[in-house]
């Protein structure tokens, strides 16, 4: 018995019956429901909860303090989705620009001529042989860190595998009818590009900009926790894990438990996201 007939027998004895699809939405609704609460707590709780409180210190969880409290009497609760939301921000942003690197130079390798296609395809190669986070290091701390080096860094550096598919992508789409029939009338390459085939890209794009966050947001995190990231002024998780790695022996494992596990419920929430997208606009599971 295939594991569909068990679903559906399933699904039959309790009244609700939902397809692979439906339910690919609805984890996606959720998901995307828990990631927008969490960038919004971030603007809605109150940022009394940092100050110093010195006769609050060192508070274990309570229904009070959620999370507990630090060194300095800092509710974490606050720091954390504080936190998180500024992380989620920082990684949208650099997400998001090496989405438009990896777009312009997929579009440009394969309309604009085979000199550019191997120009391009040997910086692929290049930034694929160079690990993510060395690569990103070297440019944050040429650059200064805080947020202005963490957003181009990250930039600079996750967009060769989106590059390669969208140019593979490309490379099939230039063989299209309408599109050697366009370029016989005249149009030029760049008004193909925009007007045919950029149109088909956008679900690659959409589904690559999800995939590459939890990247994004990990590896703002890993600088920022070695100091070449965010200012430590700053309620990043980062530096929330760096500062609590001092305190873990004297037995507050919560300054660091806490934090953890929200950053990985968080990119795990985006990562979820990018597949079930990438199910929903694959043309051949519409039938599921």
């Amino acid at each position: 018995m295939s594991i569909q007939t068990v679903e559906r027998i399933k699904a039959s004895k309790t009244g609700i019956r939902f397809n692979r699809r439906q339910r690919t939405l609805m984890i996606t609704i959720l998901a995307t429901l828990l990631v927008t609460g969490t960038w919004l707590c971030g603007f809605i709780l109150s940022s009394e909860n940092l100050d110093s409180h010195l006769e609050l210190r060192n508070l274990a969880p309570s229904w009070e303090h959620p999370f507990g409290t630090d060194w300095l009497g800092r509710d974490m609760f606050t720091r954390t989705i504080k936190g998180l939301s500024l992380s989620i921000r920082v990684g949208m942003t650099a997400a998001a620009s090496s989405v438009l690197i990896a777009a312009a130079l997929g579009l440009a390798a394969a309309t604009m001529g085979k000199t550019a296609d191997r120009i391009i395809a040997w910086l692929i190669d290049l930034f694929l042989g160079v690990p993510h986070l060395v690569t990103l290091i070297l440019i944050a701390f040429v650059l200064g860190g805080g947020m202005k080096g963490v957003i181009i860094g990250v930039a600079l550096t996750h967009w060769p595998s989106l590059a390669r598919v969208i140019r593979a992508e490309v490379m099939q789409l230039r063989s299209a009818e309408y599109v050697l029939i366009s370029l016989r009338l005249g149009k030029s390459r760049w008004w193909v590009a925009t007007r045919h085939m950029l149109p088909h890209l956008i679900p690659q794009l959409l589904v690559g900009l999800l995939l590459l966050f939890p990247h994004a947001i990990l590896h703002e995190a890993s600088i920022t926790f070695i100091g070449m990231g965010l200012s430590p002024h700053q309620p990043a998780i980062g530096i929330i894990l760096s500062e609590s790695m001092r305190y873990l022996s004297a037995g507050m494992w919560w300054l660091a438990i806490f934090p953890g596990l929200c950053l990985l419920i968080v990119v795990r929430a985006f990562d979820i996201m990018g597949e079930n997208l990438r199910m929903l606009v694959d043309p051949h599971r519409s039938h599921e």
